[in-house]
């Protein structure tokens, strides 16, 4: 059975945990990503995937509203195109970036904390005229910062380090535990596995698995075919903007259009 296109799957009865529709984006006369569409639910993982230039981060930019485009986006049932992105984080829809960003002149556990925000950051008001409280709360965050690093597995002897100093595959690992901070309904990973290999990769492949279980709804941009046909629940491939094909994965791998135009061949 061929992978359908354009399609978004229904799971029992819940609404997606993320769902966009028809989703469009032109740069003046180039069309980057035309009518896009597709859902993921609580503990499903999305994949994306497509040749270069076939409109993937594109898509993930008007997903997250960092440009201007066409379509809805819709988290947990609600239509949330038209808000903020910094406030789609409020919500509970975040996303890592493909290039590792951290706070270098701070050390991993520092970063932690510094993307809990006001679940470890005190009011001025707060700071000056209840300082113990204030000083109570920073250590229940620091607890839990570290409680999080290692639950995306990097161990405590990195958390005092700076994010240069620690290897690249834990880098990965922070970037996603950044990203993810202290909670995420819908979590956007733009190449994860970019880099990686071995032991890394399979830690990745673990961590991805353990937070489906947790309930996560993932959607993942990659290029290592070995790792996403093996943890993702469906697959949206796109080609030149254009939504080629949808399906699981063992749809998306007998598809002749997705063998001619991603991989160059058919069948």
């Amino acid at each position: 059975m061929p992978a359908t296109t354009a399609s978004t799957p229904r799971q029992g009865h819940s609404a997606p945990a993320l769902r966009v529709d028809k989703l469009g984006v032109s740069y003046g006369a180039l069309v980057a990503l035309d009518n896009v569409s597709w859902a993921v639910h609580s503990g499903e993982l999305l994949g994306i995937i497509g040749p270069n230039g076939a409109g993937k981060s594109s898509c993930y930019e008007a997903v997250t509203a960092m440009l201007p485009r066409n379509g809805q986006v819709y988290l947990q049932g609600r239509d949330v195109s038209h808000i903020a992105p910094y406030r789609l984080a409020e919500l509970g829809l975040k996303r890592a970036f493909q290039q590792n960003a951290f706070f270098n002149d701070l050390s991993v556990i520092e970063n932690m904390i510094a993307v809990l925000g006001k679940t470890a950051h005190s009011s001025l008001f707060s700071c000056v005229f209840r300082p113990l409280y204030s000083a109570r709360k920073y250590a229940l965050a620091s607890c839990f910062a570290a409680q999080q690093l290692e639950r995306f597995g990097i161990p405590a002897a990195y958390h005092g380090m700076s994010p240069t100093e620690i290897p690249y595959g834990i880098q990965r690992m922070l970037s996603i535990a950044l990203a993810y901070g202290d909670g995420a309904q819908a979590l956007l990973l733009d190449e994860p596995a970019a880099g990686l290999g071995g032991e890394d990769m399979e830690r990745l492949k673990h961590l991805l698995s353990e937070l489906k279980q947790q309930g996560v709804a993932l959607v993942v941009i990659e290029h290592h075919m070995d790792l996403i046909m093996s943890v993702a629940d469906r697959i949206c491939v796109l080609d030149l903007g254009r939504q080629l094909a949808y399906g699981t994965p063992a749809e998306i791998q007998r598809d002749p259009r997705v063998l001619e135009a991603y991989l160059g061949k058919s069948q």
